[in-house]
């Protein structure tokens, strides 16, 4: 008799978990994100879909992530981590979002049913799922949903506890991999840091000692990440950890941490009086799966390094070891990019290897750096890594190397695959990527900066009545509709030197934003307003009313 689904069991906990009825959930590329007060049935759901998940995938482990990453505080959310310790399948989001969904016990019950029947899930399969969560107050209560919704479909679980984001998935690859040739590490944390100190020890030994870094943790749970890899890492690195209150009620992400120093380009207030001119630090966000870099110039003012100034960095550095390994006609290395790439880092990678342009969302670009045989993808706001292909991996543990010059780069190579977490972003894992080529480079801030010069840019957002309106095309650098409006843009672009400006809707709120770029700061942030004024009064806004900065 084939196995049934345990209706009465997921009935039963399924009733201690109703849906809000006056909310539409819906599952994107950071999974489910909103206030963590409105998530206890989401959670619930959620366990029961990444149950029947690893039941789909013959019982491989799959992994659940409460975070809300960047957002304030109130907000928290949920993900699954897929065996690879990928993201979700796509197609399983429209899975999630259904579940998610249905306005009744009744009805999420023949929502489970349906998911069964449409993924041809095998019942009698066995479910593991390894779940882990960040360091907000909603988080102890929205796991206890999580693990009805994991009792409920029968699934054998472990709880990861207190992690980063990266942790986790790397714990799920790391299971899933286990006694295999693909052994992607020890399932365990202290396994993550020995694999990641180890890798760095070797990459910087025999280089100058690298200056101490301020590390900004956004009162997260990457605090806890830094303070733990200190004594693996010995004298190799010296960290100064920064807003680590990760038990202060509201400081979670509050004027600090990667998506502040990216959205105000300026230093956290609590580091005002911690850089001198010269030194460096970065930024986490709060899940630790975002890194931001920043230094102080000779004139004390603060200098912002991007994720675009870590792509050029880093994709640099790996084209230069191919080379000297005699591996440039084995090895291919791509970069990938949104559309909110700085125009001039496009133009100083393009000089050196090929670049790619995908819709904006992690998801797409790691897919697209999958197709190189080293892909590196960072988008601006610091959330990225390097993918080396299976193939490649297997170049570089059998190449013979003909000089000793081949040989060293041969070793230094092999070292990254073992430092970067090729998993999802990881601003730990990032961080060290970046200290050892500014090791190897004997660069400080100021010569990484110099790689190239930034076009000036401006982001607006603008408030519509109806997102849906606004399609778009050509890794949303161009829109399709509403008609007519692109070649206004581009009308208006023409007139500012060095201008660029596009248009796409955002995926999770009823806004659409505006990026503009030009040779001088008043021409971009000029042309994003002028943009973000067509777009108002293209959504049939009343131009007595449009806001005077669109003017």
């Amino acid at each position: 008799m084939a196995a049934q689904l345990p209706l009465d069991d997921i009935a039963r906990l399924a009733d201690l978990h109703p849906k809000p009825g006056h909310i539409r959930f819906q599952y994107g590329t950071a999974g489910f994100r909103t206030l963590g007060s409105v998530l206890d049935s989401v959670l619930f759901r959620v366990g029961v879909l990444a149950g029947l998940r690893s039941k789909k995938l013959d019982g491989k482990t799959i992994g659940v992530m409460v975070t809300a990453s960047h957002n304030p505080e109130p907000d928290n959310g949920v993900k699954l981590v897929d065996p690879r310790g990928e993201m979700l399948e796509a197609s399983w989001e429209a899975h999630a979002t259904s579940l998610a969904n249905a306005a009744s016990t009744e009805d999420f019950l023949q929502a489970v049913d349906a998911v069964v029947k449409n993924a041809k899930i095998d019942l009698s399969k066995p479910a593991k799922v390894i779940y882990a969560r960040d360091t907000r107050p909603s988080g102890p209560s929205l796991v206890a949903s999580l693990e009805d919704g994991l009792k409920a479909i029968g699934a054998e679980t472990r709880d990861a506890g207190v992690t980063t984001t990266p942790i986790l998935h790397y714990l799920v690859r790391a299971i899933n991999t286990k006694g295999t040739s693909a052994e992607y590490g020890d399932d365990s944390e202290d396994g993550y840091f020995k694999k990641l100190s180890g890798a760095f020890k070797q990459l910087v030994s025999g280089k100058p000692a690298l200056p101490p870094l301020v590390v900004d943790c956004a009162n997260g749970v990457g605090a806890n990440a830094v303070e733990k890899i200190v004594p693996y890492l010995g004298d190799s690195l010296t960290f100064i950890p920064h807003n680590t209150a990760t038990a202060t009620p509201g400081a979670l992400n509050n004027a600090c941490g990667a998506d502040y120093v990216k959205t105000t380009q300026k230093l956290p207030p609590s580091l005002a009086n911690e850089l001198k001119s010269g030194e460096r630090g970065c930024s986490f966000d709060g899940d630790a799966d975002r890194l931001m870099y920043f230094y102080i110039d000779a004139r004390n003012q603060f200098r912002m390094l991007d994720g675009d100034k870590i792509a050029a960095l880093v994709a640099g550095f790996i084209v230069e070891l191919v080379k000297n390994a005699g591996l440039e006609e084995k090895i291919r290395v791509g970069i990938v990019q949104t559309a909110y790439a700085n125009g001039s880092s496009t133009k100083y990678l393009a000089d050196r290897l090929p670049v790619r342009c995908v819709p904006t969302g992690v998801k797409h670009l790691h897919h697209a750096a999958e197709h190189f045989n080293i892909g590196v993808y960072f988008e601006a706001n610091g959330h990225g890594t390097v993918l080396f292909s299976p193939e490649t991996q297997g170049t570089l543990a059998s190449y013979e190397p003909s000089t000793p010059a081949q040989s060293t780069a041969l070793k230094h190579l092999r070292n990254l695959v073992q430092l970067i977490n090729q998993t999802v972003g990881d601003a730990l894992s990032d961080l060290l990527l970046v200290e050892t080529v500014l090791a190897h480079k004997s660069y400080s801030g100021v010569e990484w900066d110099s790689l190239y010069v930034d076009l000036p840019n401006r982001l607006v957002k603008v408030l519509v009545a109806d997102v849906r309106a606004f399609q778009t095309e050509d890794a949303e650098r161009r829109l399709v509709s509403p008609r007519g409006l692109q070649g206004k843009i581009d009308a208006l672009v023409k007139r500012y030197e060095g201008g660029r400006s596009f248009v796409r809707p955002s995926g999770t709120e009823d806004v659409v934003r505006v990026y503009a770029e030009a040779v001088m700061k008043s021409q971009a942030d000029e042309l994003a307003f002028r943009v973000a004024g067509l777009v108002y009064d293209e959504t049939g806004g009343d131009p007595a009313t449009r806001p005077k900065e669109f003017l």
